[in-house]
């Protein structure tokens, strides 16, 4: 009699602690009232971030909502970058918030970061600036990737790049701060600048202003069309 006694105890305190934690836990899960963010933004404000952040957690609970989840979801906000999520007692949430750093515009709709990885930016507005690039789908890494590799050279001649263009069937067009575009074809990069940067010393340079595009996809010279002439060969080679 004392052992079942014993047992019924045992089973009566673990009912009694059930129903505590549970009770606990329905008193400690109570919803989100307050959502702070942290972190240092150039581009986007703390507005834009509390506007777009308070949609995820309505209805959301303090201790059962999946921080992972949520997370994920916040990384769909185009302008975030990284996001860590912390619970702070009793009813708030933290986000520490990363932003994108955008080097470059791409496809209009799209901005890119150092990893060559596209973002949107609406609603918000693109920064002024940057180069525009464009290409096919999946080829953002590549073309940024270019970019980086033709501006030390366009440097070397007093000149940048306001545009770069990877056609569909692999052929670069770029055009220069001067407004001039450079058509360089799907093949012989170097060789072609290398033919541009003697044209440009040797005469270009003065011209400049003048000039429509320079058309690199000749085997031996330069092919120059000026402003008010027709438009261009568009061949790919």
């Amino acid at each position: 009699m004392k052992r079942r006694n014993a047992w019924l105890g045992i089973i009566l305190l673990g009912l009694l602690l059930g129903a505590g934690g549970r009770a606990l836990w329905l008193w400690l899960d109570r919803p989100i009232e307050r959502v702070s963010i942290r972190g240092e933004w150039d581009y986007v404000s703390a507005d834009y971030l509390r506007t777009q952040l308070a949609p995820l957690v309505v209805e959301a609970a303090w201790l059962s909502v999946d921080l992972g989840e949520l997370r994920n979801r916040a990384l769909d906000i185009g302008w975030l970058n990284e996001v860590r999520i912390s619970r702070e007692w009793p009813n708030a949430l933290v986000f520490e918030l990363v932003e994108q750093v955008p080097v470059a515009r791409w496809n209009d709709d799209f901005l890119l970061n150092s990893q060559g990885e596209p973002f949107a930016f609406a609603p918000l507005s693109a920064p002024s600036g940057l180069p525009d690039l464009a290409g096919p789908a999946g080829s953002s890494e590549e073309v940024l990737d270019f970019y980086h590799r033709l501006s030390p050279h366009f440097a070397n001649l007093s000149l940048s790049l306001s545009q770069l263009r990877l056609e569909p069937r692999g052929a670069w067009r770029l055009q220069l701060n001067n407004g001039a575009w450079v058509m360089l074809g799907r093949r012989q990069h170097e060789v072609r600048l290398a033919r541009l940067s003697a044209s440009w010393q040797r005469e270009l340079s003065q011209l400049g202003e003048h000039i429509r595009y320079i058309d690199l996809r000749y085997p031996n010279g330069v092919a120059v069309a000026w402003h008010g002439e027709s438009d261009f060969d568009d061949s790919e080679e």
